[in-house]
C-alpha cells in the first residue's frame, strides 16, 4: 500500500495514479467514507491524462485508526504532508462535503502560500459553517449533530445504512432509482473506518467555521451543489461560500442530491473537466 507517516506517527493511505508529469488533481472525500468514494472521478480524469491523487483521512478507510487529531487543523496538515511527499505543484483540490471543508482549510492554510495550488472545487461542501450560531442563524441546530453522535454510538452500522439508503443519495425521494450496490459500497467504506474518528469528525465538519479561510483563498474556485441536498442544505453553504470567496463560480444542480458525484457522475464530471481545463 502507498502510505506516509505524519509527524505525530499517523499512517495515511493514498492513491496516486497517472503520469508524474501530468497536472495533479487531489480529491478529498466526505464523512465517513474513503478515497474509494471517488472511483468514478479518478477513472474519468485518469483517462483524460491527469494525475489523480486521493487519500483516506486519518481514522477513515485504510489510514490509522488513531485516537486523536480528528479536527480540521490536523486534517489539513495531513493533506499537506501527502502533497509535499508527492511533490505536487499546480494541483486542483476537489473536496466533497467534509472533504470540501478539509480542502478549503488546506488551500487557505498550506497550499496557497506554498504555491502548490492552481484551483479549488467545492462539491456539496460544508463551508462556511453548518451548525446554527448567533452569527449563522440559518444553520442546523446542534441537536441535529447530537443526534448523529447518539445514533453512531448506539448502532453505527444501522446509522450508516439509514443514511446511505435515504437522504445521502436522495433515495428517499419519490421515484428515485435506488441502487443497492451504491448503498452497500457506502456502508462498506464507512465501516472500514474507526468509530472514534467518525464520532469526533461530526464536530469537525459541523462546528468548524471556515469563513476566514474562504476570505483568504484567491485561486479560481468552482462551487457545485445540488439544490435537493438533504445533508448539507444549499442555502447555508454554497450560496454563502460563493459570496465569501474572491474568485468563485457557483453552479447549482436542480434536484440533485448530496451524493451527486456518484449518482450523476455523467453530469458532474464534464463540468469538473471544463473548469480544470479552463
Amino acid at each position: 500500500m502507498s502510505t506516509i507517516i505524519t509527524r505525530d506517527g499517523t499512517e495515511i493511505f493514498f492513491k496516486d495514479w497517472g503520469s508524474r508529469n501530468a497536472q495533479p488533481l487531489f480529491f478529498h472525500h466526505g464523512w465517513p467514507l474513503s478515497a474509494d468514494d471517488w472511483d468514478t472521478q479518478l477513472l474519468y480524469f485518469l483517462d483524460k491524462g491527469f494525475r489523480v491523487v486521493a487519500h483516506d483521512r486519518r481514522g477513515h478507510g485504510r489510514s490509522s485508526q488513531v485516537s486523536d487529531g480528528h479536527d480540521m487543523d490536523r486534517y489539513a496538515a495531513d493533506v499537506a504532508a501527502v502533497a509535499e511527499h508527492l511533490e505536487l505543484r499546480n494541483a486542483v483540490h476537489i473536496g466533497h462535503s467534509t472533504g470540501g471543508g478539509e480542502a478549503t482549510h488546506y488551500v487557505a492554510r498550506h497550499g496557497q502560500r506554498q504555491g502548490r495550488v492552481a484551483k479549488l472545487v467545492l462539491i456539496g461542501a460544508v463551508p462556511p459553517i453548518m451548525v446554527k450560531t448567533p452569527a449563522n442563524p440559518g444553520g442546523l441546530p446542534i441537536e441535529v449533530f447530537d443526534g448523529f453522535r447518539q445514533q453512531l454510538a448506539a448502532n453505527r452500522a444501522q446509522f450508516y445504512l439509514d443514511l446511505a439508503s435515504g437522504p445521502f443519495y436522495g433515495f428517499n425521494r419519490p421515484g428515485a432509482q435506488v441502487s443497492p450496490a451504491v448503498i452497500q459500497n457506502w456502508v462498506r467504506q464507512g465501516m472500514m473506518g474507526g468509530a472514534k474518528a467518525h464520532y469526533d469528525g461530526i464536530k469537525a465538519f459541523s462546528e468548524t467555521d471556515f469563513t476566514d479561510d474562504l476570505k483568504i483563498i484567491d485561486v479560481p474556485t468552482l462551487v457545485m451543489h445540488g439544490d435537493d441536498d438533504q445533508i448539507v442544505p444549499i442555502a447555508d453553504s454554497a450560496l454563502l461560500s460563493s459570496k465569501l470567496l474572491k474568485n468563485a463560480t457557483l453552479k447549482v444542480y436542480e434536484k440533485l442530491p448530496h451524493g451527486m458525484c456518484t449518482t450523476h457522475g455523467h453530469v458532474v464530471n464534464p463540468d469538473l473537466l471544463a473548469f480544470v481545463r479552463g
